[in-house]
């Protein structure tokens, strides 16, 4: 049998798992109610501890939180039946709170309650799910990082940086404060495309801060390292090394890569921050660009050609696409309606058809390795 106390640290771990929280908060009437067994006291302890017995029953008594439930129950030691709780039953949210005797919950709930009532209800489930993600904030301000991801939408800085914009209210330095819970808020709205390009490159913002990518050496003579982190900003004024560069939007493709190329450095996990690509001293390179087959991946290859004009681009053909069809997955939210000008006259019509795809992106890394070196190979010898 379990006392009060015991059953109410149990609903506060149950409060602690994510999935139980949600059903419960959001779930509507059908998760309710909630009804925990409380144990009979067996025959042993009413023959041999009626006084706990009696303590146990007097203890459940006192409780006014939701509903205890009662059955008689014979017993050899008793003249008569003994009226025992059996059952714990919570009908709502707040009796579930209130069972918890615990502050910390309490508090969490009503400001959980609070979120939910003033937010977009896209929104309640991550809110609910992910309290680390604002706990530590003004509530104030969480409810206007809601207010600010509500109204967003790709391209929306238009080349500004993310303190220059002027949404919901919000100054300078909200972007830098509650970027995180931003972009979980947009990826909410948008299937996780955010956290896939991050939050400058999806609203089309100017990078204001480091950005590192990953710096690989094929030649494996031409740096002191192998591979090596290098900043974008760095990369705008660095003379480097070497006659030929691969930029590659995605650093998860490094293993896709063949080990040795002379004279070749390689740039990963790029994605939309190229302007560095304005370094005077690349114009003098043989310079290629390799990255996913979607309206992002061309995006970043028509953003790279503005300052590289005769840059090419690998394994973002057509015929790349239809081949690893079944690898193609739904583009939850496209890059632009408008096909970009720098793209070439095939890459404008691979645009114009992953736009009307149902399944119009091929992610770099199903591309197979034998595949992506002979790509490399034959650019290497043009």
């Amino acid at each position: 049998m379990k006392s009060p106390a015991q059953l109410s640290l149990k609903l506060r771990k149950q409060w602690n798992n994510s999935k139980k929280r949600e059903l419960r908060l959001l779930g509507g009437a059908e998760s309710w109610p909630v009804i925990e067994s409380i144990g009979r006291p067996g025959p042993a302890a009413v023959a041999n501890d009626l006084d706990a017995v009696r303590q146990h029953i007097q203890a459940w008594s006192q409780v006014k939180t939701g509903q205890v439930l009662w059955q008689e129950v014979n017993y050899r030691a008793t003249a008569e039946p003994v009226k025992v709780p059996c059952y714990w039953q919570l009908n709502k949210p707040s009796d579930w709170i209130d069972a918890c005797r615990d502050q910390t919950v309490l508090h969490e709930f009503k400001a959980m309650a609070r979120l939910v009532s003033e937010t977009d209800e896209q929104f309640h489930s991550l809110l609910v799910r992910r309290p680390s993600l604002w706990q530590q904030k003004p509530l104030d301000e969480v409810l206007q990082a809601c207010s600010v991801a509500a109204e967003l939408y790709p391209g929306f800085a238009n080349g500004k940086p993310l303190r220059a914009l002027s949404v919901a209210g919000i100054d300078t330095k909200f972007f830098e404060r509650h970027a995180q819970l931003i972009t979980r808020l947009l990826d909410q709205r948008f299937e996780e495309e955010i956290s896939r390009i991050g939050l400058e490159a999806f609203l089309g913002a100017h990078y204001e801060g480091d950005h590192w990518v990953l710096l690989v050496d094929l030649d494996g003579n031409l740096l002191p390292f192998k591979r090596q982190r290098v900043s974008t900003a760095d990369l705008a004024s660095a003379v480097l090394p070497g006659s030929q560069l691969l930029i590659v939007e995605n650093e998860s493709c490094l293993h896709q890569l063949p080990h040795v190329i002379k004279n070749t450095l390689v740039i990963l996990g790029a994605g939309f921050d190229l302007e560095w690509t304005s370094n005077p001293t690349l114009t003098k390179k043989r310079i290629a660009y390799w990255g996913d087959i979607d309206t992002w991946g061309l995006s970043c290859l028509a953003l790279a050609r503005q300052n590289l004009p005769t840059l090419q681009s690998l394994l973002m053909e057509r015929r790349h696409f239809v081949e690893y069809q079944q690898h193609a997955v739904v583009e939850p939210v496209v890059a632009g309606t408008e096909i970009p000008v720098q793209l070439r006259e095939a890459e404008q019509s691979l645009y114009s058809e992953l736009l009307q795809s149902d399944a119009g992106r091929l992610e770099q890394e199903y591309l197979p390795f034998d595949v992506v070196k002979q790509a490399i190979d034959e650019w290497r010898d043009r």
